[in-house]
């Protein structure tokens, strides 16, 4: 027997936890990356074989620079597999590099020592 004005709880909570995910993953990682005059700007940090971030997805403008600023305990070499492939070899301390995406879609920024996604650009 259903109480009059019971609402059921179990989908209430259900829809709550969609709608909490979905805003969560469609702003992007917050902490990586700022938009400034010059462009999105990402800071990317190397301590031995980790990365921050760590694969996380940041929003980007297809044409817009990306500034990318890299700070590293050693020196090392990132992948942008655009359309158009990019490397960024960096040294130890820190340096900016700018890129820029041409085409919609999700772009992984990666290295290949250590084998690991450091970034993915979603370009819209």
């Amino acid at each position: 027997m259903r109480r009059r004005g019971h609402v059921p709880l179990a989908p209430l909570a259900a829809s709550l936890t969609l709608v909490l995910l979905f805003s969560l993953s469609a702003c992007g990682d917050d902490e990586a990356a700022s938009t400034t005059d010059e462009g999105l700007s990402i800071n990317l940090t190397r301590e031995g074989d980790e990365f921050t971030p760590n694969g996380a997805r940041v929003d980007a403008t297809v044409g817009e620079p990306v500034i990318l600023s890299i700070t590293s305990d050693e020196a090392g070499e990132l992948h942008v597999h655009s359309v158009s492939e990019q490397e960024i070899a960096y040294d130890a301390g820190t340096s900016e590099h700018e890129i820029t995406i041409d085409r919609p879609g999700v772009v992984e920024v990666e290295s290949h020592d250590p084998d690991v996604i450091v970034l993915q650009l979603e370009a819209r």
